[in-house]
């Protein structure tokens, strides 16, 4: 396994929209009341903007691109809008090296956020293994949040 999370470019918008519908097409074998997504999980034109936009990140193993992440940092706050991976690559540690890798590449961040839909009990399990703590739901929406301690750890180590 070679992996690395690396920005999309607009040429790499059509394969990421491919996996992003298949990926988010599969949750109805885990709950998902239908076939569907997020918005614009199965459309071109978002992840084109996206990838444009500096929002679209790609999951590459060996250089094939097996997933991939819509972020927005915004000051000291990263959003995790989604990440998936080809349901063909699912439970081969995919999700969990996007995850990790995504706090690394943001050292800047005090606090990632993201929410899943209340029926996905599969992101639930995933969530929380990484740390990340349920703030709130709604009767859609479970709403979870990490704070990342590397700047207190920094400005705790300067004294010393």
């Amino acid at each position: 396994m070679n992996l690395q999370l690396l920005k999309a470019a607009t040429s790499d918008a059509l394969i990421l929209n491919g996996i992003s519908k298949r990926a988010f097409d599969s949750d109805i074998s885990v709950g998902a009341p239908s076939a569907g997504g997020p918005p614009g999980y199965m459309s071109l034109s978002f992840h084109t903007k996206m990838a444009r936009q500096g929002h679209l990140y790609k999951l590459t193993d060996e250089g094939l691109i097996v997933g991939g992440a819509v972020l927005f940092l915004k000051n000291d706050i990263l959003n995790v809008g989604r990440i998936f991976v080809a349901p063909e690559h699912f439970r081969k540690g995919y999700g969990i090296f996007i995850m990790r890798e995504v706090e690394k590449m943001f050292p800047e961040v005090n606090e990632f956020t993201l929410d899943t839909p209340v029926w996905n009990i599969r992101t639930k399990r995933f969530y929380t293994k990484l740390g990340y703590k349920e703030i709130k739901r709604d009767k859609e929406f479970v709403f979870y949040s990490k704070h990342h301690n590397i700047k207190k750890q920094r400005s705790g180590q300067k004294g010393t």
